[in-house]
């Protein structure tokens, strides 16, 4: 009984070690994907370039990510999810530290792309440690607390950054991200080594390997999560950039209660994820937790379309919007799990999660013709749509528990 009793404790120990490491990790990858917004004005000044220049740097950023995510995944599958995060994190750091010490705008560029290849490992390497690493009974939890530090980072991102260039200048404060990212690599090497490369099994030939890969990919269960992924990352997009400057077109609703609505939103969507994490560990039909968080969110969006709420009902109804969406994330990452075959998870993880770039470069063209179009109500209508084509995408994927 004792045995068995230590047995267990190391094991929630080791488990802990995991999360903890992969969420900071989740941490710096969202802070890094924000580097540069909040410092536009000031790198516009130094270098006499437009936002415009400024938005390549980015959308190259982006575009190298998007490339290279499935590849990276593969290539978790075959090494393990350790050293590609180590990695990830040691460039991106190395890429934003050359930035902080040299005055040419064109390498900034390019460093933003070598960033970009460092970011497309995040995503396949953190799932597949969670997936391999953690006992099947704390993966919803698991999942839950990585999402949530990504929202730290995306969060903490901007205040931290404005603080830094207020006593450093900005070139200072892209050294503090720098500086970021090695100490959270460090904190990886320091880890207890642990095999997490890919079960064995009978060995392949690269080609057959990657061949059998891109069927899995391609098949139908792998497609319907990369629809979930991209249509939720599209709703979060809408709402995100959009909400405020469509309710003013819509309602005339001032800025400040707007962004009031929209902090909200992102609140309670960090405490959904949680919450989410907490019902998907007991309720074992995710697909059915999933949708019902869907058509909840989709009823709720809806409400604003329906009729001006004022002010503190508009209030609540974001607030409502953010936690339900944020009820699904986990339930989302549990069911990819399910229908992922064992030595797969940093592909399958590194092929759904590039809904995150599409959303990221479709989001923006689609919204924004709507607001041109002055149609701000298709704003909310749209992200209302999104919620139940997600649940539409969730509804054929019978869920199982987790094995």
């Amino acid at each position: 009984m004792a045995q068995a009793t230590d047995q267990l404790g190391a094991t929630r120990a080791s488990d802990s070690r995991v999360i903890a490491t992969v969420s900071a990790a989740h941490f710096v990858s969202h802070y890094y994907f924000l580097v540069l917004p909040p410092l536009f004005a000031f790198v516009r000044a130094d270098y006499g370039v437009s936002y415009t220049e400024l938005g390549f740097a980015l959308a190259v950023f982006n575009v190298m990510s998007a490339i290279l995510q499935t590849p990276a995944g593969f290539l978790v599958d075959r090494v393990g999810g350790r050293m590609p995060l180590f990695a990830a994190l040691t460039i991106g750091g190395v890429a934003f530290a050359v930035v902080g010490l040299t005055h040419s705008f064109w390498l900034l560029v390019a460093m933003f792309g070598l960033a970009g290849v460092a970011n497309a490992a995040y995503h396949p390497a953190d799932y597949s440690l969670l997936s391999r690493e953690v006992a099947p009974e704390r993966a919803a939890q698991a999942y839950s607390v990585h999402t949530f530090a990504g929202m730290l980072g995306s969060a903490a991102a901007p205040v931290s950054l404005l603080f830094m260039q207020s006593l450093w200048g900005w070139r200072g404060a892209f050294l503090g991200a720098a500086a970021l990212g090695f100490a959270v690599a460090l904190l990886i090497a320091l880890q207890p080594r642990q095999a997490d490369a890919a079960p064995a099994g009978p060995r392949r030939d690269k080609p057959a390997a990657a061949a059998a890969g891109w069927r899995l990919l391609l098949s139908g269960p792998i497609l319907l999560s990369l629809a979930t992924f991209t249509l939720l990352a599209m709703i979060n997009a809408g709402l995100q950039s959009y909400s405020v400057v469509a309710l003013g077109a819509l309602y005339g609703t001032e800025p400040v209660t707007a962004n009031v609505a929209l902090t909200f939103y992102l609140l309670l969507a960090a405490a959904g994820v949680l919450a989410g994490g907490a019902l998907a560990t007991r309720f074992q039909r995710h697909d059915l937790l999933a949708i019902a968080g869907l058509v909840a969110g989709g009823a709720a969006i809806a409400l604003i379309v329906i009729g001006n709420p004022g002010n503190v009902p508009l209030i609540v109804i974001m607030a409502t919007i953010g936690f339900v969406t944020g009820i699904v994330m986990p339930s989302r990452d549990l069911l990819v799990r399910q229908v992922t075959p064992p030595g797969a998870f940093g592909t399958v993880f590194g092929f759904v999660t590039t809904g995150f770039n599409i959303a990221g470069v479709v989001g923006p063209l689609v919204f924004g013709l709507l607001m041109d179009h002055g149609e701000p109500q298709l704003v909310f209508v749209t992200c209302a749509a999104f919620c139940l084509l997600a649940a539409a995408a969730i509804l054929p994927q019978r869920s199982k528990p987790a094995s």
